[in-house]
């Protein structure tokens, strides 16, 4: 595995690359509460079997660097796929990750062979939230106004890692070391990016999607994430759906022996 930082404008965005260059590309989307090493392992296993992988960390997390200046997520991975030479790819996204992969296939159809979504945002979507989903949003908010980073960053590990409906700590050791690190990175990242462009809403055009899709929810996840979960197995018109039992927002991370089986079966099936 190789790190390197792209140079994007004035940004410096850490990034990993595995596997052969003739390899089919399959860049890798991190989700709001992480960085690149959230993909760590799959970027290696996947380079293993033959594909050329890559992950980068966005602005505003991890070690990337940038000023408050405008930019655009989508125009940055545009400019990393440059740097790259990649022209086309799979793009396995989790969470606002997933939502970014929508917006790419949604921008370049031609560029994209096929989407793997882990919880996924969808830029512009509207969702309902439960009773206990309210709940945890009430615990969110507050977190955040305390402007404590690491009570935040503890609240953010019992939503995000554990599920909101499941007991605080249920995933521990080395994954909850890893996830407290990444999260505390973005929210102690300075300086705030208060200029990022807006995406259009990708709502409304989900079904204009072609390119195959295999999409991951985990059971213990907010409840309004999967049910767009559900949502999108009937509007993407080449999907397959699966949920992960005893996971929640970060299958990858919790169960990469669940997780994984699952990427190599549809990246193979892409290869044929």
């Amino acid at each position: 595995m190789i790190e390197t930082i792209v140079s994007v404008g004035a940004a410096r965005l850490p990034a990993i690359t595995a596997g052969p260059e003739g390899g089919i590309p399959v860049v890798f989307l991190h989700a709001g509460v992480c960085d690149h090493r959230m993909w760590a392992v799959e970027v290696e296993a996947v380079a293993e079997e033959g594909f050329r992988t890559l992950a980068y960390t966005r602005r505003g997390f991890g070690e990337a660097v940038s000023p408050d200046e405008p930019f655009s997520h989508l125009d940055d991975l545009e400019a990393v796929l440059a740097h790259f030479g990649i022209h086309a790819a799979v793009f396995v996204g989790c969470s606002m990750g997933g939502g970014l992969a929508i917006d790419f296939a949604l921008r370049h159809p031609g560029r994209t062979a096929g989407l793997v979504l882990v919880g996924t945002a969808v830029t512009g979507g509207n969702y309902d939230l439960s009773d206990s989903d309210r709940q945890m949003e009430a615990v969110l908010e507050d977190a955040e106004e305390r402007g404590d980073p690491e009570f935040q960053n503890r609240v953010d590990a019992h939503a995000w890692l554990d599920g909101p409906r499941s007991p605080n700590g249920r995933v521990g050791g080395t994954v909850r070391e890893l996830f407290l690190d990444m999260n505390m990175r973005a929210l102690t990242k300075q300086p705030p990016l208060t200029q990022e462009s807006k995406r259009p809403s990708a709502r409304d055009r989900i079904g204009e999607i072609n390119a195959p899709a295999l999409l991951v929810a985990g059971d213990l996840d907010f409840n309004y994430i999967l049910t767009r979960h559900d949502g999108l197995s009937d509007d993407l018109p080449n999907a397959f759906a699966v949920i992960l039992e005893g996971t929640a927002h970060l299958p990858n991370l919790e169960r990469p022996d669940l997780f994984q089986p699952l990427l190599m079966e549809f990246l193979d099936a892409l290869d044929e």
